[in-house]
């Protein structure tokens, strides 16, 4: 457990400096691939389910 959250902040990290500098090439999208697999292995990716569900359902009952 200690391992992966380690992981996912150095990718988190290294994401965010990646997309700041704007370097979108091959490597951010590893980085970016990296860091979501490593995300959902925590226990974040619980509440990060929650919410983007919630946002969607909150977007589709917006429709006219």
């Amino acid at each position: 457990m200690a391992v992966t959250v380690s992981l996912v902040l150095l990718f988190g990290a290294l994401l965010a400096f990646l997309l700041k500098v704007g370097s979108l090439k091959a490597g951010a999208c590893f980085v970016a691939v990296m860091f979501g697999f490593l995300l959902a292995s925590t226990g974040a990716s619980g509440p990060i389910n929650q919410f983007v569900t919630s946002t969607a359902t909150q977007i589709g009952h917006m429709r006219p």
